[in-house]
């Protein structure tokens, strides 16, 4: 029989082990201590344990973290990090340093059902749901993990598909017997799922990014199969529902692609959409792959977007495309052994 993961728990469900075992209440908040302030390997490091304790938990659980099987490095100092998962299975993480911030992107699922014309991880399908575990694992197994400042959940796979090993990441990540990381240092990425987007407004205080990349709905479906399940307007309607007044963010994705979605024309009808909103739109550049009939436009279109959009009071930026050459760009994650 396979020991479950004890690395991933939550302290409620810690508790839940003290409580079936008979242990002491406060062997729990020790055990999380271990795991996510200490970052132990091994339930025998868990040393203020008794022996007893420390045997049994051996006996009941593992406690395992994989490190990165591969890793390539950009010219721009982007790594990708190549995790095995499950059986002959791979996902992709990203570290990208910049100044003062060290930002990590990670994967949720093993491939994606959303299907986008443009991702190249929807290509694959979908081959799995990810564990809170082998989520974490991403951000502790590499060697730049203390150093992180920011993490998004913005690769392979849709966060609110996989939404309860996800929510059970960043109570990890944000609780104080935890990582005790600020949730504004966390930034969840949907194509839209509406419920999940719900649940996720109601448990965390993390940041929401929405996928958006046409301004309307005719569009939105001819690149995005998951429109006609969750219309852009819905979400939008939905999201002028809650307060973005605080330090609370609210931004949508927008790559933009020649000949489809770059002009003023296209402009005025985001505006029209996301009008008296506090959010900000993030401009991405295509970044070109097999099979794609698409493609990007150059920076003079993307600042000329940005500006209308800046001149009619949207906060607009331009995301810097990093990791290109080592196909860790926006979209290019597709989990694949070298």
């Amino acid at each position: 029989m396979k020991k479950d993961n004890l690395f991933g728990y939550t302290l409620n469900d810690l508790q839940q082990v003290c409580e079936n075992e008979k242990f002491p209440k406060f062997t729990a908040k020790q055990m999380a201590d271990w795991l996510y302030k200490k970052r132990c390997s091994s339930i025998d490091e868990m040393t203020n344990l008794s022996l007893k304790i420390r045997s049994r938990l051996n006996e009941l659980y593992v406690l395992e973290k994989r490190e990165p099987v591969h890793s390539q490095t950009s010219v721009d100092g982007t790594k990708k990090y190549l995790f095995s998962v499950g059986e002959n299975h791979y996902v992709e993480s990203v570290y990208i340093p910049d100044k003062d911030r060290a930002t990590l992107c990670i994967s949720s699922q093993i491939g994606c059902k959303m299907g986008c014309k443009f991702c190249v991880t929807g290509k694959l399908g979908f081959k799995g749901n990810l564990t809170a575990a082998e989520i974490l694992n991403q951000i502790f197994s590499i060697p730049e993990s203390l150093s992180l400042t920011n993490i998004v959940y913005m690769g392979m796979g849709e966060p609110f598909d996989n939404f309860d090993a996800v929510l059970q990441s960043i109570q990890v990540l944000t609780s104080e017997w935890g990582v005790a990381m600020s949730p504004r240092r966390i930034t969840v990425s949907t194509v839209g799922v509406i419920p999940g987007i719900r649940e996720f407004m109601e448990k965390t205080e993390c940041h929401l990014a929405v996928s958006l990349h046409a301004p309307t709905g005719d569009k939105r479906s001819q690149i995005m199969p998951m429109q006609k399940a969750y219309p852009h307007s819905e979400i939008v309607r939905m999201l002028r529902k809650y307060d973005w007044s605080g330090q609370r963010r609210l931004s949508f994705e927008y790559i933009v692609f020649k000949d489809f979605n770059d002009d003023e024309e296209n402009a005025g009808k985001l505006v029209k959409l996301l009008h008296h909103l506090k959010c900000r739109v993030n401009l991405i550049r295509f970044h070109v792959s097999e099979g794609v009939p698409l493609e990007g436009v150059d920076m003079d279109k993307m600042i000329a977007f940005r500006d209308y959009l800046s001149n009619e009071g949207i906060i607009c930026t331009i995301r810097a495309s990093r990791g290109e050459d080592i196909m860790a760009a926006c979209g290019l994650l597709a989990g694949k052994m070298e």
